[in-house]
């Protein structure tokens, strides 16, 4: 259904000013005109603009307004969504975790502090951003065609407003409430994109849940939320909370009742729980956002909670989706849950790697692992490493061997409590140790800032998982290196298939490596530090 639409608008240029980062800045006011039908609207903006942004200004207030005039039929809304009850395969249970991160990312992550002002984001958020020292920017072209953009590196792409990476491209139509699909490699900042947008758009009221961002695991949302604090520490009316399951439910029904939060992050076991017993009233949410959404939307148990979850929700409402990986299977599922999105997707996955990690691997028998391990640990020169095992038994066992030979380890599974997992989550977040031993809980989405090395003591079970896991390391344009040890035919199967879906050729581990191709030269690691 549409509405028949006319509008105008006015831009007044007032004076030039100093803007909240200290570049120079045009005062404006802006007067819209707005007729629907028989009605008509009238507003006006005060606004603190960088005089090379105006056309840009110009287009998003237009296209905002054009769909200022677009309605829905909720009947055909509904149907649009898949009933998952067709589905008879079982998939995995989900696996939940929780932790944290309170470090501060120090100047060498993000976009250019002028990038963030050119969005004409709120000064309070440009405070947060300037405090928390984002500089450079987050790597990656995108080419536009029509809605959708295609990721390219280093490639000639003419786009709308010049040549752009996923936060320039997706931040400024964010904001403007597009629904947004969003693949880009690990460690880009694509948790900025949400993040940023949301704190931009909402307009907290006491007692209403404004912005629901789910994820699969609680270390994940426990690092979302700790971002969504990060940025809005001068927006002091907006609260934010996290729940995940393994916390007495009770603890979350009376934040819910004392305090409601206006962002809620979570898991969908929980926030469904809470829900259901009526104690997370969904009925105001204008942001519904899924990190790693393929994760959640290819497991059938997650999927049918996060459907349940979405149907809670008013049917208008900005829907935005995120991952590293997205096959062309799962994104019509995502689009199912969407009008219209914007679309950002890397199709050649070759792009999908790190430019700044080195990989290599190591062929050995599983009794050998050990010892090559601790070879490795010894003559490596490493900030931070992370090694991946396949279950809970094997990381508790590892660990307790480094331990033994005198190596700064700590391990995270799911078979600790919830205040353990997220003590040691922080602490080895915070540098209190040097290694981490864990299970693929922390595989995906976590982001730790000085590991530098990937150890892929057991081999991942897809190429995707090994993405996921060696994006720990070399995050944000860094140096770093992943090695992965090969000790079956099965194991050098998903190896092949790393290096064929991904056009990346991973050699042997030589017997000597230069320590420059991973690591980081000391000048850049004290600021980082």
């Amino acid at each position: 259904m549409k509405m028949d639409v006319t509008h105008s608008f006015v831009i007044h240029v007032k004076q030039m000013q100093t803007d909240p980062i200290g570049g120079p800045a045009l005062e404006l006011t802006v007067i819209v005109l707005i007729s629907f039908n028989r009605w008509f609207s009238f507003w006006y903006l005060d606004l603190l603009v960088v005089p090379e942004t105006l056309p840009t200004l110009a287009y998003f207030a237009f296209a905002r307004i054009q769909r200022m005039g677009e309605t829905r039929d909720n009947d055909a809304y509904e149907e649009e969504l898949l009933d998952y009850e067709e589905d008879e395969d079982k998939a995995p249970d989900s696996v939940a975790a929780k932790g944290t991160g309170e470090t501060v990312k120090k100047g060498y992550v993000g976009i250019h502090s002028s990038g963030f002002r050119d969005f004409l984001l709120k000064p309070e958020l440009l405070r947060a951003i300037v405090d928390s020292g984002f500089e450079h920017p987050s790597e990656g072209k995108l080419l536009r065609s029509g809605r959708s953009f295609l990721l390219t590196e280093g490639s000639f792409a003419p786009i709308l407003f010049g040549y752009s990476s996923v936060q320039h491209e997706c931040i400024p139509q964010a904001i403007l409430g597009m629904d947004v699909i969003c693949q880009a490699k690990s460690g880009m900042g694509k948790t900025a994109v949400f993040v940023l947008s949301t704190l931009q758009q909402i307009e907290p009221v006491a007692g209403q849940v404004a912005a629901l961002v789910l994820c699969h695991t609680r270390e994940l949302a426990y690092q979302i939320c700790h971002e969504f604090e990060r940025f809005s520490t001068y927006l002091p009316d907006i609260k934010v909370a996290v729940f995940y399951g393994g916390v007495n439910i009770k603890t979350h029904k009376d934040i819910l009742k004392n305090e409601c939060p206006h962002i809620v992050v979570g898991t969908p076991g929980r926030i469904l729980a809470l829900s259901r017993d009526k104690d997370l009233a969904l009925k105001n949410v204008r942001h519904f956002i899924l990190d790693e959404c393929d994760k959640m939307l290819e497991s059938l148990d997650m999927r049918r909670d996060v459907q349940e979850i979405f149907k809670m929700t008013p049917h208008d409402k900005q829907v935005m989706m995120f991952s590293a990986t997205l096959s062309k299977e799962i994104r019509p599922v995502c689009k199912r849950f969407m009008q219209d999105p914007m679309e950002i997707y890397v199709d050649d996955e070759a792009k999908l790697t790190l430019h700044g990690l080195v990989q290599h691997y190591i062929k050995l028998s599983d009794l050998e692992k050990n010892r090559k391990l601790n070879d490795l640990l010894d003559a490596l020169d490493f900030n931070q490493v992370v090694i991946f095992v396949k279950s809970v038994s094997r990381a508790a066992e590892l660990n307790k061997l480094l331990v033994e030979c005198n190596f700064p380890s700590i391990c995270i599974h799911s078979g600790m409590s919830q205040e353990e997992r997220l003590t040691r989550y922080k602490g080895f977040k915070e540098g209190h140790k040097r290694i981490l031993v864990a299970t693929d809980l922390v595989g995906r989405g976590i982001d730790i800032e000085r590991v530098n090395i990937v150890i892929n003591y057991d081999m991942p079970d897809s190429a995707d998982t090994y993405l996921h896991r060696v994006g720990r390391a070399g995050r944000f344009g860094t140096k770093g290196l992943a090695i992965t040890f090969v000790s079956s035919a099965s194991d050098s199967d998903v190896l092949n298939q790393v290096q064929e879906r991904f056009e990346v050729d991973i050699k042997e581990l030589p017997e000597q490596i230069d320590t420059s191709t991973y690591s980081m030269s000391p000048p850049v690691l004290d600021k980082l530090i």
